[in-house]
């Protein structure tokens, strides 16, 4: 049992895909620019915008990303829901006294909100979303602002969950144990360079690995 775990967010313990798809397609079709379809926006997706965005829109990004948080907040909490065995992971977790946060690359004032209108926010130590450290993921800064003032530090007793090669990245970057959840491909040299040490099928399995 590890004494910490740090979660991703989408995909790991909530789906809120179609929200970010549409909010997406509406700063794309602002720029004249093709849509993407939600298995496309699953896959890019994994980065933070402030690292995405210039790629995709270059100068004008600043005005893209309103464009998609103006979309996003009006459809991002009546999309969201939670994943199979998500609810009871966390309770197992807390239950055992294992500290917990999360790490994610979704804007921090949209990330905290979503946790709370699931009414998960007393789980977690801290919440942790995009520039709310000086870097986001894959660098190291979120995990140590997620673990501050905890008495729990990155390190071998540290889980860091996630389901996408960002997530390996940032827990072998920090030191953590690496996680993969989930059925999101990964490819398999990216599996070679950056191993997760343990690997659920989703929640549940998590769940049951840890608790029976």
């Amino acid at each position: 049992m590890p004494q910490a775990v740090l979660f991703d967010w989408d995909s790991t313990l909530v789906d809120n895909w179609p929200g970010v798809t549409a909010a997406m397609n509406a700063a794309l079709a602002a720029f004249d620019l093709p849509v993407w379809t939600e298995a496309e926006m699953r896959f890019r997706a994994k980065r933070s915008m402030r690292d995405s965005f210039p790629e995709i829109f270059g100068m004008e990004w600043e005005r893209a990303s309103a464009l998609f948080y103006t979309a996003f907040e009006e459809r991002h909490i009546e999309g969201l829901r939670a994943l199979p065995g998500a609810a009871e992971l966390l309770a197992a977790l807390r239950d055992s006294s294992v500290l917990m946060g999360v790490v994610s690359n979704k804007n921090g004032v949209f990330l905290r909100a979503e946790a709370d209108s699931l009414g998960w926010t007393g789980f977690f130590h801290r919440i942790i979303g995009a520039t709310d450290a000086a870097q986001d993921k894959p660098a190291r800064d979120p995990v140590d602002l997620a673990l501050a003032g905890s008495g729990q530090v990155a390190g071998a007793s540290t889980w860091f969950v996630g389901d996408s090669l960002v997530d390996l990245q940032c827990g072998l970057a920090s030191g953590c144990v690496p996680v993969l959840v989930g059925n999101d491909p990964v490819a398999a040299e990216d599996l070679e360079k950056w191993p997760p040490t343990f690997r659920f099928a989703d929640c549940h399995e998590m769940r049951c690995a840890l608790t029976d």
